[in-house]
């Protein structure tokens, strides 16, 4: 394959990525409004993945011995936490919304490695930091006294720090790497934290009290009644299996900071679907807002400095090892980490 060509087809591959993420949010709301709880349909979710990605969990059964705390890492923070505080928070707030807070993960890594590590942070990372800040008050319109309900921004919030605290767990499970060491496969670290997950989500989500008789059912968008079931497919085939193995195989084709750029278009994306499909309506200093959380975490993510340390300090995933030059399985590791969010 030419180059040209690799790179449209990776293009094409992201987007499709940024589409099938960014869809999540807006299959899941109808189900929750039909009478499922959030956990439920977290769940339903990383189960029926997870049974999906069962084959890929033993090709890579390596893994759980040689990155034990990775594979925790990513299963109850990545995938288990940040799952269900998004879902809970769509519950409450607007899709768009939820995500957009939930992009400020990348502001509160830095804060993470400036405050807590006592790491330097590139000023133009700081800068990102205020302009996704500066953004947000926007998108939840602080000055009329926040136009959203106040629980659900903290649970769109707790989904960030979630990110976050993968973020800072991975770095832990990288130290001490030696060079040539090969990263763990993005893919299997995905397939083996949808399993933890769902392990963890079962006992918290208790699903032997679910209403199974909703997915029988229709669930309603905008006035528009579509099969339950057929949501639920969109979740667990497009938005989470088919979403993660096109993003990731687009890192490999793409270089980072393109796929970076085109991984920003999925909180676009969501509240493009939010407006069509559900009638979510954002205002107009809303809408900038979110355009300024965007901008200011791509910023954020990629003028932090990098260390031998990585992935805190990038902002992104697991795929980076100690002295290793950020090549495509380090690509494709901060990929499929960064977008376990949605």
């Amino acid at each position: 394959m030419h180059a040209s060509q690799g790179r449209s087809a990776g293009l094409g591959l992201a987007l499709a990525s940024a589409f099938a993420f960014g869809g999540s949010g807006v299959a899941a709301k109808p189900l929750i409004e039909a009478g499922l709880d959030p956990l439920h349909v977290v769940w339903l979710r990383v189960a029926g993945a997870a049974l999906v990605m069962l084959p890929v969990a033993w090709r890579h059964r390596v893994l759980v011995r040689s990155r034990p705390i990775l594979l925790l890492g990513f299963g109850l923070l990545a995938v288990a936490g940040v799952q269900a505080f998004y879902f809970a928070a769509i519950s409450r707030v607007p899709v768009g919304v939820a995500l957009l807070v939930e992009y400020l993960a990348p502001a509160l890594v830095l804060g993470w490695v400036r405050f807590v590590q006592r790491r330097p942070v590139a000023r133009g990372a700081a800068v990102g930091v205020v302009l996704a800040v500066g953004g947000l008050t926007c998108v939840v319109e602080i000055w009329s006294g926040l136009s959203f309900d106040v629980v659900g921004l903290l649970l769109a919030l707790g989904a960030a720090c979630c990110q976050v605290g993968y973020f800072v767990l991975s770095d832990q499970g990288s130290a001490g790497s030696t060079e040539g060491v090969e990263p763990p496969h993005p893919v299997g670290v995905i397939a083996y934290g949808l399993l933890i997950g769902t392990v963890v989500l079962t006992v918290v989500a208790r699903p032997w009290g679910m209403d199974w008789s909703v997915l029988g059912g229709n669930a309603g968008m905008d006035g528009t009644d579509v099969p339950a079931w057929l949501l639920l497919v969109w979740i667990v085939l497009m938005s989470t299996v088919i979403a993660y193995v096109t993003g990731v195989i687009s890192v490999r084709l793409l270089s980072p900071a393109v796929a970076g750029v085109v991984a920003c278009l999925e909180a676009v994306i969501a509240t493009v679907l939010a407006w069509v499909m559900l009638g979510e309506y954002l205002s107009a200093p809303q809408l900038i807002g979110g355009s300024m959380v965007l901008i200011g975490a791509f910023i954020a993510q990629s003028a932090t400095p990098k260390t031998p340390a990585g992935p805190v300090a990038s902002g992104r995933g697991e795929g980076h090892t100690a002295g290793s030059d950020g090549g495509p399985a380090a690509a494709e590791g901060k990929l499929s980490a960064g977008r376990a969010a949605t």
